[in-house]
């Protein structure tokens, strides 16, 4: 057995180089495995959490697939022919791109991932871990020459110390190979093997060689023999990564939300665009049609001031209003993550099929399905759960410390001095003994015990109000939901009513029987009312969206499209 020893080295070291010379990716790749493990697996307990979760982002984007538009649009003026080529975007599309794109989505998305990674570090303190090192060194110093003459008296030989300076040269080695392991509920076992080589080169070519396995068990037996205490890191961090996910999930309801909301705003900025130019055309006409009148003297030259002031002010909101839609869009390619150089308009058929689909919920029944379902408030109420265990916790440290220590360890023949002499059964020592400490001073723990407690206080009074701001949320998304049913319905009302009083000014006016004030404020009427009718639907649209996700069954698809609900019953 003992002639393999060399080998047996020579392969350990052969494999502790090797493991020592993983490349990078391989640990990047070791690192990506054991925190998309943990995700997975903690996402089963997540509903609607992305179960296609990665932070790989490519850094191209085909927009290819997306349609051409090949229309020059007469009311956006010179931008309309930059339009001509551009791809339209629809508002699926900008969803997925946002998800692969968004500069912001993806920080989000690697915030998860640290905090998933942070976790396989605290599993790992509970697994086997080692360790491993080693040293080598060439040494010489000079030294006094032995010489040997016959003592006088005795007559024997003996080695007397010369005048002569000599040099004597060694080599030495050493190393260790350990393993450490916490041991759920039981405790921390230690193991190590040690090994010291040493041979001088010059001189007497003498060898001393020695090896030692050892091993130390250490238990706690009071302080419920510190296995809550050993397991409250790893508790901690598992139930962290459960929130993690759960706020993760929340936030994608939100952005697509926020990216819902961005896009149909831009739209509606396109549509004030339109209604400002169709409130020009009409205002220029008016304005033709008075001047023609004035030269026949039919209309006073006041009249005919007061309409040229509105031509020149629908030119001014014209313009203000395309400023307002370029800069919305440059800002929508921005929150995508896209380039603001990159030629696209939105699909405006999704604002032409937008349509008022009103929850048939009442508030009370909503405020019950936001409880159960919201996922923050989830937390929240779990959060006060780890309070509760960390109050105990901090009560069992109040207890006396009693450990129990124990090792072992078998030593090599120190007269074996072959290049690694194993140890031997034979060649053994061992101790055991109680560690005691009865904590005379507990000012450090009763402090903590008080800070615990009245932290456990303060998340249940979060609790309470998180439940309250829900109740909030919940009513005032209701409230604004209702009210942009209601303003809406008024708008539609207000845009007929605007239509019928242009026409009748129309009229008027080529009769010559019309007044400038009332025609300018018959057009000025007409074009806001098109304009709040746009936003009241994109505004119930919205806030649609907002209540299903204050009530958290907002369900978001893989690629950040949702899945339109028409009721929520309460399970």
């Amino acid at each position: 057995m003992k002639s393999f020893a060399p080998f047996r080295l020579t392969l350990g070291l052969a494999g502790a180089l090797a493991f020592a010379g993983c490349t990078a990716a391989h640990y990047r790749k070791s690192a990506d495995r054991s925190a998309y493990s943990a995700i997975k697996e903690k996402s089963r307990r997540v509903h609607n959490m992305d179960p296609h979760f990665t932070i790989e982002q490519t850094n191209t984007l085909a927009l290819d697939a997306l349609p051409v538009t090949t229309n020059v649009f007469e009311f956006l003026g010179a931008d309309g022919a930059r339009e001509r080529g551009a791809r339209v975007l629809r508002l699926d599309d900008a969803l997925a791109i946002t998800v692969e794109h968004s500069r912001a989505y993806q920080s989000r998305k690697e915030q998860l991932y640290l905090a998933a990674l942070s976790v396989t570090f605290t599993r790992h303190q509970y697994t086997p871990i080692f360790a491993g090192s080693g040293s080598t060194t060439f040494s010489g110093q000079t030294e006094r020459a032995l010489k040997y003459e016959i003592d006088e008296i005795t007559g024997q030989i003996k080695p007397v110390l010369s005048d002569d300076l000599i040099e004597q040269q060694r080599v030495n080695a050493n190393g260790q190979l350990s393993a450490s392991w916490l041991i759920r509920g039981v405790g921390r076992l230690t193991t190590a093997f040690t090994f010291d080589f040493l041979r001088f080169v010059t001189g007497d070519p003498r060898v001393t060689t020695s090896s030692a396995l050892s091993a130390q068990f250490t238990r706690p037996l009071l302080r419920d023999a510190g296995y809550k205490q050993q397991m409250e890191a790893l508790t901690q961090a598992e139930r962290s990564l459960l929130y993690d996910l759960r706020d993760f999930t929340r936030y994608r309801r939100d952005f697509s939300v926020q990216i819902a909301t961005a896009y149909y705003g831009v739209l509606g900025q396109r549509d004030a665009v339109r209604n400002n130019f169709l409130n020009l055309q009409s205002s220029r006409r008016n304005a033709d049609r008075t001047r023609a009148l004035a030269e026949e003297g039919r209309v006073t030259q006041s009249d005919l001031g007061r309409l040229a002031q509105q031509e020149l002010s629908a030119e001014s909101a014209w313009i203000n209003a395309g400023r307002s839609y370029r800069q919305s869009l440059d800002n929508f390619k921005l929150l995508l993550g896209l380039i603001v150089d990159e030629n696209l308009v939105l699909d405006d058929s999704e604002l032409q099929a937008l349509q008022i689909h009103h929850p048939e919920m009442n508030p009370e029944d909503s405020i019950q399905v936001a409880l159960a379902a919201r996922l923050d408030y989830l937390n929240t109420k779990e959060q006060l759960e780890d309070a509760d265990r960390k109050v105990k916790l901090a009560i069992n440290l109040l207890k006396p410390r009693l450990d129990l220590n124990s090792s072992v360890a078998l030593n090599s023949n120190p007269a074996d001095n072959q290049f690694l002499p194993l140890p031997e059964k034979d060649r053994y020592r061992y101790n055991a003994g109680l560690t005691f400490d009865p904590g005379l001073d507990k000012t450090a723990d009763r402090n903590s015990y008080r800070s615990v407690l009245i932290s456990r206080d303060r998340t249940a009074r979060a609790v309470e109000q998180q439940e309250d701001e829900i109740k909030l949320q919940v009513r005032d998304g209701w409230r604004a939901l209702d009210s942009a049913k209601r303003n809406y319905e008024i708008s539609e009302i207000g845009v007929k009513l605007a239509e019928r009083r242009v026409e009748e000014q129309t009229l008027l006016a080529e009769l010559g029987r019309s007044k400038a004030q009332d025609q300018v404020d018959a057009q000025n009427d007409l074009v806001n009312s098109k304009n709040q009718r746009t936003q009241a639907l994109v505004a119930h649209t919205i806030a649609r969206l907002q209540f299903w996700n204050n009530l958290g069954i907002l369900y978001i698809k893989d690629r950040g499209q949702w899945e339109e609900i028409n009721d929520a019953k309460i399970q």
